[in-house]
């Protein structure tokens, strides 16, 4: 869940200073990346890192994921990514 500072209950642990969301960032998975790029795109907002091809090591295989980032007006990355599947190495 994320909250809106000043609405509602508040879970202040320390004092809050912009931009909040420093060193963090949410991975979000979508079913297609490019659908979701072209209509930040038209909104006029900029991404933070532009689409990428990236693949992680995993025991003995390769996991893809086609991915970029936003930040939020808090400062909080936003990663979304598309699954690309698995590939032996």
């Amino acid at each position: 869940m994320l909250d809106q500072i000043g609405e509602g209950r508040s879970w202040k642990t320390a004092e809050l200073t912009h931009p909040l969301g420093r060193g963090i960032n949410f991975q979000i998975e979508v079913d297609n990346v490019d659908v979701l790029i072209e209509k930040i795109s038209k909104n006029g907002i900029k991404l933070f890192m532009e689409r990428e091809e990236k693949w992680y090591r995993v025991d003995n295989k390769l996991e893809g994921n086609k991915q970029f980032l936003v930040q939020d007006p808090d400062g909080y990355l936003l990663r979304f990514f598309q699954d690309l599947g698995s590939k032996s190495i």
